[in-house]
């Protein structure tokens, strides 16, 4: 006979048996629950939970206390729950005219930068996708490589290139041209987004060129067509997909850029990363600058609402 030492060991063994047993049965059942729990949770946490804050903050009213905004729930006399919300601050955007033209300039430089990032990166994915099988993965290493390097160290880089006694202006000095002046002006901060963000438009175009039907291009060399023709009316309607998830790669973090504004543009170029930097840090009005970064995410969400329009649109057709 067992001794009753033995007898509780056994219990617990079989009530972790069973424990065990029944988690592996649960785990079995609902794996794919799991796994797509966590990029909800990671959502809700890093998403969700700060946008609502901000916005929270964004419905407060400025005050000279630590922090600098009222509180959204109030406890009046005698237990009484108060919900205060402002909404002037939204409407002080709309009357300031110097919030209404930073958004504009932002959506302007994004958008042309965009363009630009478009006019460089569809013929190099182009030419990325035509190569050899060992160039392919050379051209390749050589768009994700400057992704090795510090971000903040490459805009100094080019501070270094553009500036009026840069290597730039030194060449043309030597050659006998007039030096330019470059730092700090939009053309700046236009090569500045354009080279950091081509490689957001290189590889969702070479994604979507990888799996063209290259065929179509020969036929319709066979029945006539002209290069160029071929171009529009085949390759170019084939990668419209990767056009337009390149180019929301490119004007959504680019409208509400920071740093590229900020060192090659100085004070000369507008954009609304700049402005919501001075109303936390200068002004420290937490309730505007939080109702203009609530304005940005609005205007980001609008690009990303009509593509989904389109791809649901794509999706009827077929």
């Amino acid at each position: 006979m067992s001794t009753p030492a033995e007898t509780v060991v056994a219990e617990q063994h079989t009530t972790k048996d069973r424990l065990v047993h029944r988690l592996t049965h649960y785990l079995q059942y609902h794996w794919r629950t799991l796994v797509l729990l966590v990029p909800f949770v990671w959502l809700l946490l890093f998403f969700l939970a700060p946008f609502f804050f901000v916005l929270k903050i964004s419905l407060a009213e400025y005050t000279l206390k630590s922090p600098p905004y009222t509180d959204l729930i109030q406890w009046v006399d005698e237990g009484v729950m108060q919900i205060r919300v402002v909404v002037d601050n939204f409407a002080y955007l709309w009357e300031d005219d110097l919030y209404v033209n930073t958004y504009l300039s932002s959506v302007k430089i994004s958008t042309i930068s965009t363009i630009l990032c478009l006019l460089v990166g569809y013929p190099m994915a182009y030419a990325i996708v035509r190569s050899s099988h060992t160039v392919k993965h050379i051209l390749l290493m050589l768009v994700i490589l400057p992704f090795w390097t510090s971000f903040l160290l490459r805009v100094y880089a080019w501070m270094g290139l553009l500036n009026d006694q840069g290597l730039i202006n030194d060449i043309l000095t030597w050659m006998g041209f007039e030096p330019l002046r470059m730092m700090y002006t939009h053309f700046a901060v236009y090569v500045g987004i354009v080279y950091t963000y081509v490689p957001f438009m290189i590889l969702p175009l070479y994604a979507n060129m990888e799996k063209l039907d290259w065929t179509l291009l020969e036929a319709a060399a066979d029945l006539g067509a002209r290069p160029m023709t071929t171009f529009f009316t085949v390759t170019l309607p084939m990668t419209l997909p990767g056009i337009i998830a390149g180019s929301l790669l490119v004007f959504i973090p680019a409208t509400g850029e920071f740093v590229i504004p900020d060192l090659l543009g100085g004070g000369n170029v507008l954009m609304i990363g700049r402005v919501l930097y001075n109303e936390f840090h200068q002004n420290i009005d937490w309730p505007v600058a939080s109702a203009v970064a609530i304005a940005l995410l609005l205007v980001l969400v609008i690009p990303m609402m009509l593509y989904q329009h389109i791809q649901a649109k794509e999706v009827e057709v077929k």
